[in-house]
């Protein structure tokens, strides 16, 4: 059985009826001006204006990364000019190395907001050093109580070459 549709998710006026929500006029007043009851303009507001509301800060969101990605090209196309107005005309290497530099900067913005460069920390483990053993044996006899966990790591261990 579907529930009853929203009064004011109907309405022909419902944008205007969102903004004047959106804008704390009073749910009495919108009620009046559009023909409506107030129990449905609070209802509709509580139930649905959030959800409008996310929608439009998503698409906001989406269109300021855009325009910020479309910056980042343009100032990456007018750098790379730079570069190859100044390789043509063989000027002073100084100017190329920082129009390179720029461009390098620019590559890896674009490549950090695309997410196509990861900047997270990384840890690298040797195998072979004092610590990683002393760490390892510290590990696995802690384990001991749980036979079942200790295996599950001995072998992720050996997967590993741990």
């Amino acid at each position: 059985m579907m529930g009853r549709r929203c009064s004011v998710c109907v309405h022909p006026e419902v944008e205007a009826i969102n903004a004047a929500l959106v804008n704390g006029e009073p749910l009495r007043t919108i009620a009046k001006q559009y023909g409506l009851h107030q129990s449905s303009i609070q209802r509709h507001a509580a139930q649905h204006i959030p959800m409008t509301l996310t929608k439009a800060a998503e698409a906001e969101q989406v269109a300021n990364a855009d325009n910020l990605l479309e910056q980042l090209h343009e100032l990456q196309q007018k750098t790379l000019a730079i570069l190859e107005r100044h390789s043509a005309a063989g000027g002073d290497d100084r100017i190329a190395l920082s129009a390179i530099k720029e461009a390098r900067s620019n590559l890896d913005l674009l490549g950090r907001l695309l997410g196509e460069l990861d900047n997270a920390p990384k840890i690298a483990v040797l195998v072979n050093a004092p610590e990683w053993q002393t760490l390892r044996t510290v590990i696995l006899t802690a384990l001991e109580p749980y036979p079942q966990a200790r295996e599950a790591v001995v072998n992720e261990l050996r997967r590993i070459g741990g």
